[in-house]
Formats: C-alpha cells, sequence, structure tokens
C-alpha cells in the first residue's frame, strides 16, 4: 500500500462541543450551589447533602468526555470545600474531612467509570465497524459476478461499492477486456487511457446523468496511474480548494468529483495480469480512507478481478465459438434458378453459449434446389463441431443425388457412428467415464429437395419441426411431412412427402427456437408463426424480419435459425426435352436437336460444345444403358445437358490407354463440362453435364423448337 504526499485536509474544531461543556459545568455549579444553600437553609443533615454531592461526577462519568468528567469532579470538590469548609462554620473537623475525602473518592470513580465507558464505546464501534465491513464485503462476494458479462461484472461492483463504501465509485477497464480479450502486459507507466465500463455515485442521479463507456486518461504520476504501475492500492486527502485535476481523472463527460476530499485507487489483477483499475472516492462529511478501508478495497478488488477475468474468459470462448459456427454456416446464400431465399441466425444469449443450429442452401443437378435446416441437441464448442461435420456430410449425400429419405438414414448411421466414436473406451478412467455423455449427440434435421421444372418438392424430416408453406393468394400451413425419429437413435425408417407447389410458393424452415419459448404453449406459438407468414411483406428480407419479431421473445434458451425461400418456376422458355430411339444413329439427330435449340435461345457460341457433350453422353446410355433414351436441355444462366436411360448402372470415368478405341467420352464431358454427374431414379439413371455460357448479353429465350 502507499499514500500519496498529498497535503492533508484539517479537520473541523471542536468549538461546538467544549462551548456546550461549559454550558453543562456552569449549569452543574449553579445546581450544586443553589441545591447546597437551600439544603442548609431548610436545616437538612450535612452528611446527607454530601451524599448527594458524590453523585453528580459519577453521573457525569456516565454521560460526558473524560476531560469534562475531570472538570464537573473537581468543580463538584471545590464547591464542596466552599460549602462545607466556609459556609457551614458549625460543621465539625471530622465531618469535614469525611465529606471532602468522599468527593475526591467521588472523583477517582468517576474517571474509573468514564474510561470504562470510553473503552466499551470504542470496542462497540468497532465491532460495528468490522460488522459492516464483514456485510459489505459478503454482499460484494454475493452480487459481484453473478452474470457472465464484463461490463455488468463491472457496474455490480460499483453499485457495492457505493452503498457502504464511497460516495463515488468507478470501474475503469481496458479496452482489450471488454472485448474478451487479454491486454497488454505491463507495466502501466502511464499516461494511460482505458474504457470507464461503470460509475455509480450517491446521490444515483449523478451517475445516471452521463452514460458510461466514455475514454478516461490517468496521466503519469496520478494516483490511479501509480496504482497500475505499482500494483498496490494508492489513497491520499485532497487539501482545500485543490481541484485534483493533476493527482485524480476527471471522468469522461466532465461531470462527476474533480476535487474529493479522500481518493482511493485499487488495480483490478487476476491470474498475474491487469485488467484496469476501481477507483473510489469521499466527500467532506464523510471520514477520509484509511489503512482498513484500503485492506477492504483491495479484498472487494481482488475478488471483482477474478470475476471480470471469469466474464471476460468466457466473451472470448462464446465469440470463438460464434466465430467457428459461423464460418461454419453460408456466409451468403447463392442466387438459385429454383427458389429465391433468405436465412437468419441468431445466436443463443451469453449464459447459455451458441448451439448446433444449422441451414443450407444445397445446388442440385437438373436446377433443382435442397434445403436443409438442422439442430444438434445441446450447446457448446462440442454442437458447433458436430454441427459441422453433419453439414459437410449432408453436403456430401446431397451430391449424389440421394433422395430424402435415403440421405437421413445414411446421416442417422453417422450420427451413429461418430457417437461410438466419441464415446470413451471401456478400459477408460474415472474421467473418461465421467464425459461419457459428452461425446454422444442427437440431432433433428430438414430436408427438402425442389425441382422448378416439374414444380414438385420431396421432403423428409428426422425429429424436427414441419416446415410451412404459403401458397400465393392463401393463407399458411404446415406441410404433412411423417416425422421420423432424431439422428442417432437408429432402428425406424424415414418416409418421404411429395407435394406440387406452385410458382410463387413461400417455403418456412426453423429449427425450434423460434416456436419454442418458457411460459408459452407450443400450440400457440406455431399458431403465431403461421399468422407471422400469412402477412404478405414486400421481400423475403422484409419476411424474415417480420418473422422473427413476431415470435422472438427470449433468447437466452436455445439458437434461432431461419430459411425462407420462394419457389421459381422454368417453363418451356429455359427447358426443353426429346425422347431418342435405342439406336446409334440417333445420336448425330441429337447433335442436330442440340444445335438448332441453341441457335433458337440466342446461343451460338456455346453449340460447338454442346454438340460434344451431347454426342458423348448420348453415345453411352444407347450402347450401355438402354431405353427410354432422352435428352433435355436446361438454360438458365448455365446450360445444363441430361441423358436419361434405362440402365441402374453408374458410369465410371477412366483414362483410356493410347491404342484403347473407346473410354474417352466421360473424360472428354469432364474436361468440357463446369460439373458433371449422375443421379438414380427409379426407372433408370441420369447423367448430367453443365456447361458455362458465354458472357455476352443474350436475348430473352423463346419457347422451344418442336421435335425434329
Amino acid at each position: 500500500m502507499h499514500r500519496t504526499p498529498l497535503v492533508p485536509r484539517r479537520v473541523g474544531t471542536a468549538a461546538p462541543p467544549v462551548r456546550a461543556a461549559f454550558v453543562v459545568l456552569l449549569l452543574a455549579v449553579v445546581v450544586v450551589a443553589g441545591a447546597r444553600l437551600v439544603l442548609a437553609t431548610g436545616g437538612m443533615q450535612v452528611m446527607g447533602m454530601a451524599e448527594y454531592s458524590t453523585l453528580i461526577p459519577i453521573v457525569g462519568a456516565a454521560l460526558l468526555p473524560l476531560r469534562l468528567t475531570l472538570i464537573l469532579g473537581l468543580t463538584n470538590l471545590v464547591v464542596g470545600i466552599v460549602a462545607y469548609g466556609i459556609l457551614l462554620p458549625s460543621m465539625s473537623h471530622a465531618s469535614r474531612i469525611t465529606v471532602i475525602t468522599a468527593l475526591a473518592a467521588s472523583i477517582l470513580v468517576s474517571l474509573a467509570v468514564c474510561r470504562t465507558r470510553i473503552a466499551m464505546e470504542r470496542r462497540l464501534k468497532g465491532l460495528m465497524v468490522a460488522r459492516d465491513r464483514l456485510t459489505l464485503l459478503s454482499e460484494a462476494s454475493t452480487r459481484v459476478g453473478g452474470t457472465l458479462d464484463v461490463a455488468r461484472t463491472a457496474e455490480e461492483l460499483a453499485e457495492v461499492a457505493v452503498r457502504r463504501f464511497a460516495d463515488h465509485a468507478a470501474v475503469d477497464l481496458f479496452d482489450p477486456v471488454l472485448k474478451g480479450e487479454e491486454p497488454a502486459p505491463g507495466p502501466h507507466a502511464g499516461p494511460v487511457t482505458l474504457r470507464r465500463a461503470a460509475r455509480r455515485s450517491v446521490p444515483a442521479a449523478l451517475a445516471a446523468a452521463s452514460p458510461d463507456g466514455g475514454t478516461v486518461t490517468y496521466c503519469r504520476g496520478s494516483m490511479p496511474a501509480l496504482s497500475l504501475l505499482r500494483g498496490v492500492p494508492v489513497h491520499g486527502q485532497f487539501p482545500d480548494g485543490a481541484d485534483g485535476e493533476e493527482c485524480w481523472p476527471a471522468d469522461p463527460d466532465g461531470t462527476g468529483t474533480k476535487a474529493p476530499h479522500s481518493a482511493l485507487a485499487v488495480p483490478l489483477r487476476a491470474r498475474g495480469v491487469t485488467l484496469g483499475a476501481a477507483l473510489f472516492t469521499r466527500s467532506r462529511h464523510r471520514d477520509p480512507f484509511d489503512a482498513a478501508d484500503v485492506l477492504l478495497a483491495q479484498e472487494i478488488a481482488a475478488r471483482a478481478a477474478v470475476c471480470v477475468d471469469n466474464a471476460r474468459r468466457y466473451t472470448h470462448e462464446r465469440a470463438t465459438s460464434v466465430a467457428l459456427q459461423r464460418s461454419l454456416l453460408p456466409q451468403v446464400v447463392p442466387p438459385q434458378p429454383a427458389v429465391q431465399a433468405v436465412a437468419r441466425y441468431l445466436p443463443a444469449d451469453v449464459g447459455v453459449g451458441v448451439g448446433g443450429d444449422w441451414y443450407d442452401v444445397i445446388p442440385l443437378s437438373g436446377a433443382r434446389v435442397a434445403l436443409v435446416v438442422g439442430d444438434v441437441v445441446g450447446h457448446g464448442i462440442r454442437a458447433s463441431a458436430a454441427m459441422g461435420r453433419l453439414r459437410a456430410a449432408v453436403r456430401t449425400l446431397a451430391d449424389i443425388d440421394l433422395p430424402p429419405d435415403e440421405l437421413l438414414t445414411h446421416l442417422d448411421d453417422i450420427v451413429i457412428r461418430l457417437q461410438s466414436e466419441t464415446c470413451p473406451t471401456p478400459t477408460g478412467g474415472a474421467e473418461d467415464a465421467a464425459e461419457a455423455d459428452v461425446g454422444e449427440f442427437v440431432a433433428t434435421c430438414l430436408y427438402m429437395v425442389y425441382d422448378p421444372i416439374s414444380r414438385r418438392c420431396t421432403a423428409a424430416r428426422a425429429g424436427h419441426p414441419p416446415p410451412a408453406v404459403v401458397h400465393p393468394g392463401t393463407c399458411a400451413r404446415f406441410l404433412d411431412v411423417p416425422a421420423g425419429p432424431p439422428l442417432g437413435v437408429g432402428g425406424l425408417p424415414f418416409e418421404t412427402a411429395e407435394m406440387h407447389l406452385p410458382e410463387g410458393s413461400l417455403l418456412a424452415l426453423y429449427t425450434d427456437g423460434l416456436v419454442e419459448a418458457p411460459r408459452y404453449c407450443l400450440d400457440e406459438r406455431l399458431e403465431r408463426l403461421l399468422e407471422a407468414l400469412s402477412e404478405p411483406k414486400p421481400t423475403l428480407q422484409d419476411t424474415c424480419d417480420h418473422v422473427l419479431d413476431r415470435l422472438v421473445v427470449d433468447r437466452t434458451r436455445d439458437d434461432i435459425a431461419l430459411v425462407i425461400a420462394r419457389t421459381q418456376a422454368l417453363d418451356d422458355r429455359h427447358t426443353v426435352a426429346w425422347e431418342l430411339l435405342d439406336n446409334l444413329a440417333e445420336v448425330a439427330r441429337a447433335r442436330d436437336l442440340a444445335s438448332l435449340q441453341l441457335a433458337h435461345w440466342g446461343l451460338p457460341e456455346a453449340a460447338f460444345l454442346a454438340e460434344l457433350v451431347v454426342s458423348e453422353l448420348v453415345t453411352n446410355a444407347i450402347r450401355y444403358g438402354g431405353s427410354p433414351v432422352q435428352l433435355r436441355l436446361i438454360r438458365h444462366d448455365t446450360l445444363i445437358c441430361e441423358v436419361s436411360d434405362g440402365a441402374h448402372t453408374a458410369p465410371h470415368l477412366r483414362r483410356a490407354r493410347t491404342f484403347d478405341e473407346g473410354g474417352r467420352g466421360l473424360f472428354i464431358v469432364a474436361q468440357l463440362a463446369e460439373r458433371w454427374g449422375t443421379r438414380q431414379q427409379s426407372d433408370g439413371k441420369t447423367i448430367w453435364a453443365e456447361l458455362a455460357l458465354p458472357p455476352a448479353t443474350v436475348p430473352t429465350p423463346a419457347p422451344a423448337l418442336a421435335t425434329l
């Protein structure tokens, strides 16, 4: 501890108590003299008067300080000597000695009584002060650190200090601490700039007049700067008329205490790191800070610093978790020919931690799109990591064009496999057994596929809330998608629902955090969701914001993921299909059909690559697949060539040797196309290739040509 060499303020004189004491003495003398004269005149016995005289200093000892008690006793002795030795000459010599001795003895008794009383008062005052300090320390331990928010923890420290300890309290923290980062290592020689995180004053209106958050600078050599530099509390007093600007920082907005009577600066240190400083001041109507107050403030600040550091660490971990989760989610929803989609993700509040909610919009072959929403049960980094693994698995399974029910079946197997991999081995220790439930996780998922050409939508869900749909000109309703078991349960099948969606239909996919809230019935929340979706809005972003405004009442429980998509349709201006015979002579006809259609669409530059791709795909379909064979062209931002046949055998890309006569078809397609692949159907398979269109402006396509 260090005390700054400031000039101590002189405490006011004790003139009023001295005047009151003299008045008391004067009244006592008048009363004693008058009482004795009255008693002497009335003929009362002298020894009776002496007995009453000895009580006067003893009674005064119970009320007056030691010095005034002594003065009262001596005055009583002088009055007794005058009264019994001079005013009563008839009194015997022995009686005079007895009375004077009794009066002198009463002085000694009164002094002993007064000293005992003062000692008991001091002891009682010390006990009361100790009790108040213990109460303050207990209150600080209970109230400070009730949340994992850095700013709120600083406010709690200021509120506790102002109640019983100081007239003004401020908590200043380094900027990195408020952001969850570790501050720069010391020493902080000054000038030092910190952020005013909290401030409270008496009266409380002073603190409410100016908000926190401004910067404050500690000048070199000031009390707060010295406390940060030395790592110990620094306290002192300011002389009368001093502004204290060089030794004490002013409030960021210029209001508040600039020249306190007594000030105390305590560094906030936790785990060897200085986080900031706590500043306390007292006005002139209170006693200045003493050594005991410094120890108390140091203890409170030490406990508060640990709470602030815990909140800082939690803020850092939560920011890391949120950054991890957001990096695993799509940053933007790319434009799709099938739907216009927007998405929102709201993490849970700081007290819960991030969860495992995710969403995705996956482009599929044939201009189709997959809409996915899922939720991993639990919170924290483990849930975010599990969410990332499941999202990657869904994308991988979606690339091979699995139907929704088969995709969820494979995803369920993946979750079960991950559970077995993360569970501890039977030979693990007690620590592994205690964390056995941490590795297990259960997830829910909703997977939908929409085809803009047929306008058909297929969906399956695994323990997830049903999607909502709004057809043009109608109210919202929930789609009747069979509810399968959550992922990770295993043993139960998933079912697929198929429905027709008119162009312009609105689809809403969400996680349970949107519709589940405490003190609310689930049916009422679902009904409110339908009402919010039924209200038309100009854009999809406005619809998303409107739904969240209507339903989000408590973000402290669970994450929220919301995807809203409006379906689009590709008519005969964008797609055309031809049925081909099971004859290799149809290859030339397929090339001609593709070339004429591209010319009709105003894409003659893409005809050469399209003819090569169509020729190879149709040749493979006729030679290795069999009827029925169909060629389909889809034009949007790219050109998609699809050839379907009746075989279920998937082709494989291979490298033909130098003298091989075949085996180069798919290799040529892979070199010319942006993407290519195959998908299985109930009546065969489809091989598709996606070609990039030239960047030149293309007129609006006309309807497709008739078959040749």
